[in-house]
């Protein structure tokens, strides 16, 4: 009865020191269900609703893997599962029940909520049957033996841990006639001991052996059994129990070894005599192998002695089971246990237990650099035994990052104290400090290390916020034209980068990048085509998520001197022209034109008679193409000329065109007779014949004048809306004002003239704006001023305009350019050239400024 209240009251302790408890049947496959933690726990219940889904539960574990782990928890479920198959035999001692504690942290987030120790029992099934020393066992009885003599049997065992299931019943299978009982004997450890009774005396003389069966059943379901043999010869036999005088010692001592004071002194009797009645003592199997170290035993006088110091950290309560064994054959014997409960005087170091919630290799731990403020880390336990001051322990954990808060009486965790990255700081070292209360007071160190695990982050940064290219046209494909200068802090595919260029147009795009971000073509590139390329790259990391960035790139073509410049007059070679030149008249021919594809230096033209000019009759400005007289014509130069010309560009090397003109000369001199006739007029009278020829001209000239302004403002007014459709005319093209005596009254010829609209093109003048001139007749005066459409012109001597391609005539100031026209033109409109500003132009030609300026700007302005 007395054990039976002790077995309850332990039970009901160990009970009360767990928040749940579970059963699981040994020898179940692994992942075997065990309990829904979260269901009776009821954690969900006190969370609101949108905040369930970031419970997590996670078992705390020691060690590197965790791989001897029994159990495991479902993070997100709470519910419990076994790992293994569960060996009851194997985990646990005979008789008691099986159990192990399992401790889960419940989470929201990385916030804790509790840790919950849950007491999971391994419930033994009926696998084992009682089983017997031996098959058969042999016995005496003594013919004088009074009834109730008792001989005792081998009992059986069985290995099943199970209360019910290693609880063994015996029955006696024997003749009606034969004179013996079942005997079992309870020990106090829980075994029985088995004996055959006498029921009546025996005659040896009449019956001198027998053969009886003792059946054991274990109360397993179903019921397991096996069988004894048992051969009984009458003879005398040692028939009595050595009896202790109390079953259970409870004694108290120091932890002070003493080889003079024992612990306790057992003492047992036995009433048979001789041999049969002396005893000795020994320690049961039943005794622990660390309480037979420290507790010896004296076999004759029953005394225990303490003979080594129990260290820290060790247990302090002990069971010594002892075994008094009489001399008797067979032997005799009867069990008394030994509580001995240890006094520690002393005062240790407490002892510091750290479990990680994630994964750790002995005290190294990885946490994510994103992990939140606030998010449980780490398990602390302390244990110090000591009594009194000595037991009672303060823990510290002293970081900038890391906090220690307390959960109980020595119980802690670490959280995180503030944000983490990786990029700074990857590696933290922490140390908790704990120190008892004692004095002197006594303090322990326990160190682990946190590794930061990167984060992608970070997105890709680049060095500059524009990269700018210059590259040569007509380069052979797969020319480098530069890198993309980018970095990424982060570590592993968040750090590894991959590039790609993206364009705003469907155009395609001339170039490709590398894997580590080198730009080149995959053509050979034309300036004449496009000589500014704008697209952007798009570099992205491998992480999860991925992080992106973008560059504007801008990549300008270079020119070559490619392209030979062509006549566009004459369009034909060899071209014919007939000239008739009139005395006191314009010495101006006429206005060859060429073009040349590119651009700058390289498409800035200069013209020359190169063959057919033996007489020095002709010359040709080399800048704008007039071709004119260069001397006063007589009637000894008529006739006809094979006049070759070339045009050459300004690059480097030079290229040239060539076309041939024939040209009939002839010379009148009607202008002279002309001027004789009005020269002899007096200058008080006006000759009928004179006025009536002056108001011919005048209302045949006026007739002219109005048909031929009105044309042209609506070709202009139709030329500009085209302009404003974005018929833009390319700056590199080259056009030419053209005037002769053979072109006459009322013949319009095109002028373009250049407008930069892209401020970032200002570099290259752009012709935007078209105008047209209007040849009329020879009304006006030289030098008489003339406004159409609000722009200033003035009448000149010379043509005045070939378009800059590449020369420039320095840097434009914003004020408005007046352009001066040649005198043969009688009456003309023309649009100005817009004002932006246009700044960078080629200085390489301002040795031909003076030429150029002196023909067609006139004032102050410059560009």
């Amino acid at each position: 009865m007395f054990v039976g209240i002790y077995v309850l009251l332990f039970l009901l302790q160990a009970c009360l020191s767990v928040d749940l408890m579970y059963r699981i049947e040994e020898g179940k496959s692994p992942d075997t269900f065990v309990g829904d933690i979260a269901a009776d726990t009821h954690v969900m219940e006190s969370v609101p609703r949108k905040d369930q889904n970031r419970i997590t539960f996670s078992q705390l574990q020691r060690g590197a893997t965790g791989s001897n782990l029994l159990f495991r928890v479902s993070k997100k479920t709470g519910k419990l599962y076994a790992t293994q198959t569960l060996d009851a035999e194997a985990m646990c001692n005979h008789n008691t029940e099986c159990y192990r504690i399992v401790d889960v942290a419940v989470q929201k987030g990385t916030t804790p909520i509790k840790i919950l120790e849950i007491k999971v029992i391994i419930q033994d099934i009926n696998d084992h049957h009682p089983e017997f020393p031996d098959k058969r066992t042999d016995i005496q009885f003594s013919e004088g033996d009074v009834t109730g003599t008792k001989r005792l049997i081998p009992n059986a065992i069985d290995r099943d841990v199970g209360i019910e299931n290693s609880q063994i019943t015996y029955e006696l299978k024997k003749n009606a006639s034969d004179p013996f009982v079942l005997f079992v004997y309870k020990s106090v450890d829980g075994a029985s001991k088995l004996g055959i009774s006498l029921e009546k005396k025996l005659n040896r003389e009449i019956k001198d052996s027998y053969v009886i069966q003792v059946i054991a059943k274990d109360e397993g379901s179903p019921p397991q059994q096996s069988v004894l043999d048992i051969y009984i010869s009458v003879t005398d036999v040692n028939d009595n129990f050595p009896l202790f005088t109390r079953k259970v010692y409870n004694v108290s001592i120091k932890n002070d070894p003493s080889k003079t004071s024992p612990v306790v002194i057992l003492k047992a009797k036995d009433d048979d005599a001789g041999k049969n009645g002396k005893l000795r003592y020994y320690f049961s199997s039943r005794t622990s192998e660390i309480a037979k170290t420290h507790f010896n035993l004296n076999e004759i006088t029953g005394e225990i002695f303490l003979h080594k110091k129990f260290q820290f950290g060790q247990d302090l309560s002990y069971k010594l089971y002892v075994e008094a064994i009489d001399g008797g054959s067979p032997p005799l014997s009867s069990v008394a246990m030994v509580l001995v409960n240890v006094i520690n005087l002393q005062n240790h170091a407490p002892t510091i237990d750290i479990n990680f919630v994630s994964a750790s290799t002995e005290n190294h731990v990885g946490i994510s650099e994103n992990i939140e403020v606030g998010s449980f880390i780490a398990y602390v336990k302390v244990t110090d035994l000591d009594l009194g001051e000595n037991g009672e322990v303060r823990c510290d954990l002293y970081h900038d990052k890391f906090q220690l808060q307390n959960l109980g009486l020595k119980k802690y965790q670490v959280i995180v104290k503030n944000s983490l990255d990786r990029e700074k700081e990857d590696r933290y070292d922490i140390t908790v400090t704990c120190q008892d209360e004692g004095s002197p007071p006594l303090h322990s160190k326990s160190k682990f290390t946190i590794q930061v695990l990167d984060v992608n982050d970070v997105k890709p940064q680049f060095s500059k916020k524009t990269f700018n290219f210059v590259i040569h046209e007509n380069k052979q494909p797969k020319v480098r034209v530069g890198y993309i200068n980018v970095t990424d802090p982060d570590l592993g595919p968040g750090g590894k980068l991959t590039y790609s260029l993206l364009t705003n147009n469907k155009h395609f795009l001339p170039f490709q990048i590398s894997d580590y971000g080198l730009i080149s073509t995959v053509m050979s590139l034309d300036h004449e085509f496009q000589n500014i390329y704008k697209f952007q790259v798009l570099v992205k990391d491998n992480g999860i998520p991925s992080q992106n960035n973008l560059v504007n790139v801008m990549v300008k073509v270079k020119d070559e001197n490619d392209n030979a410049p062509y006549f566009t007059f004459p369009s034909i070679n060899p071209f014919t022209l007939n000239v008739v030149y009139y005395p006191h008249h314009t010495k101006n021919i006429t206005v060859l034109r060429a073009s040349d594809g590119d651009s700058r230096e390289n498409a800035f033209l200069k013209y020359e008679i190169s063959r057919g000019n033996d007489k020095q009759l002709f010359t040709i400005n080399h800048y704008t193409g007039l071709f004119s007289f260069s001397r006063q014509v007589t009637k000894h130069d008529a006739g006809s000329y094979e006049l070759e010309f070339a045009v050459k560009d300004s690059g480097n090397p030079v290229l040239s065109a060539t076309t041939t003109i024939f040209l009939a000369l002839t010379v009148s001199n009607r202008s002279s007779e002309m001027l004789n006739a009005l020269n002899v007029q007096t200058d008080d009278k006006i000759h009928l014949n004179f006025l009536i020829i002056i108001v011919s001209v005048a209302v045949s000239v006026s007739v002219i004048v109005t048909v031929s302004v009105s044309v042209c403002i609506i070709r202009c007014n139709d030329e500009a809306g085209t302009m404003r459709r974005g018929e833009v005319i390319s700056s590199t093209k080259q056009k030419h004002l053209m005037c002769s005596s053979s072109f006459l009254a009322t013949s319009c010829i095109d002028v373009f003239v250049a407008r930069p609209t892209d401020p970032d093109k200002t570099r290259t003048a752009q012709l935007t704006e078209l105008s047209r001139v209007s040849h009329l007749g020879n009304e006006l005066e030289n030098g008489h001023i003339v406004t159409a459409l609000g722009i200033d012109l003035q009448a000149a001597t010379d043509v005045v305009y070939q378009e800059i391609g590449a020369a420039s005539c320095g840097k434009q100031t914003g004020k408005k350019a007046t352009l001066v026209v040649p005198e043969c033109h009688r009456q003309m409109s023309i649009l100005s050239s817009r004002t932006d500003s246009i700044e960078g132009w080629n200085q390489g030609d301002m040795a031909h400024n003076g030429d150029i300026l002196g023909y067609f700007i006139r004032g102050p302005q410059t560009f």
